[in-house]
């Protein structure tokens, strides 16, 4: 297995991930978003950043999004942690570990002072991951969406 950054030629391969992504949250991301989020990660002045996972064959089987910002509480950046996957068929080895280490290993390369993010409280699979990797804060979300 082998994690990189995400290139241009990548586009297809990862809109199918990006897909599965949405079923499994019910969720469904207009084609413009997808389009936009896709050409963040490939322009040098976005703060926004993916990378994949390819097996020996070079399928890619996974991806992590992340994104750099400023904080009111700390002079170094935070790394926020957006979106995780792994196709199901891959899942329970190893990969998500490792694809959340190289955020780690990125945000610590570019100071920042802590990787965070949130996943829904039914995400057991996910959240017995988390819980090896990472402290449960205990902080609830709220939002309050526009448009």
């Amino acid at each position: 297995m082998n994690i990189r950054p995400i290139t241009p030629d990548d586009f297809n391969p990862w809109l199918e991930l990006w897909k599965g992504y949405q079923i499994f949250y019910k969720a469904n991301i207009s084609d413009e978003i997808t389009k936009t989020t896709f050409d963040r990660f490939n322009d040098a002045n976005e703060p926004v950043y993916c990378l994949v996972v390819e097996n020996e064959t070079h399928e890619l089987v996974g991806f992590v999004h992340y994104i750099f910002h400023r904080s009111t509480w700390t002079i170094e950046n935070y790394c926020y942690l957006q979106d995780l996957f792994v196709n199901p068929k891959q899942r329970v080895s190893g990969l998500g570990r490792m694809l959340i280490e190289a955020v780690y290993g990125d945000a610590e390369k570019n100071h920042c002072s802590r990787v965070y993010w949130l996943t829904q409280e039914n995400n057991y699979q996910a959240r017995m991951l988390y819980d090896r990797v990472a402290d449960q804060t205990g902080f609830i979300q709220y939002r309050k969406l526009f448009k």
